[in-house]
């Protein structure tokens, strides 16, 4: 089944988003060659595809899991959930309709 994966960044840790990014990615692309990954990316915290000092407000993962259980094991080993990036992260079914 798919999740949607939520997290939401904690203010002031660009500097920890970006030192632990490759770790983080390392982690998506792997999701991303079992054919596991839906789509992935950060929210950015201004109304521009880089918004530079500005940061970002969280990230949104979709990916297929074999339960909420897993899914939630997955999030919690995230590079950002070590590196105190994330305040918190929701996972919650998916169920995608479009595209087909």
């Amino acid at each position: 089944m798919l999740y949607a994966i939520i997290g939401e960044d904690r203010p002031g840790t660009l500097d920890q988003r970006l030192a632990s990014r490759p770790a983080h990615l390392e982690r998506l692309q792997a999701l991303q060659a079992e054919g596991r990954l839906i789509l992935a990316g950060p929210c950015p915290a201004i109304d521009s595809p880089d918004p530079g000092p500005a940061g970002f407000t969280g990230s949104l993962i979709v990916a297929e899991f074999a339960s909420l259980e897993a899914a939630r094991a997955w999030a919690d080993a995230d590079p950002y959930v070590a590196a105190g990036v994330y305040a918190g992260v929701t996972i919650k079914p998916f169920k995608k309709v479009l595209p087909a």
